[in-house]
């Protein structure tokens, strides 16, 4: 028998030197992606901030903050799907305490 859904959130920061275009087609592919695989309860656009340091050279990153509830399979995909699209500087998906 399945696990229940639980809830998580992702943050993951996207390379500021994207065009707008570039960058709202990654947001709205991870949205899709949890859409598709869960429910995605809130999308927060935070745009660009400083990084605490600096990663490939850059000083700032485009953050982005999804909350969402899915199966317990799904965020280690959605962390290998992350992983492996160019533009993605980081990102950390934690499970959320109600």
């Amino acid at each position: 028998m399945a696990k229940a859904s639980e809830k998580y959130e992702v943050m993951y920061i996207i390379n500021p030197t994207l065009s707008e275009e570039e960058t709202a087609a990654v947001v709205e592919k991870f949205k899709g992606l949890v859409e598709a695989n869960g429910t995605l309860e809130e999308l927060e656009d935070m745009g660009k901030r400083k990084l605490a340091y600096e990663i490939n050279y850059l000083t700032e990153g485009y953050y982005v903050l999804m909350k969402f509830t899915s199966g317990p399979e799904f965020p280690a995909e959605l962390d290998r799907i992350l992983g492996i699209t160019d533009g993605i500087l980081r990102r950390l998906i934690t499970l959320r305490a109600e």
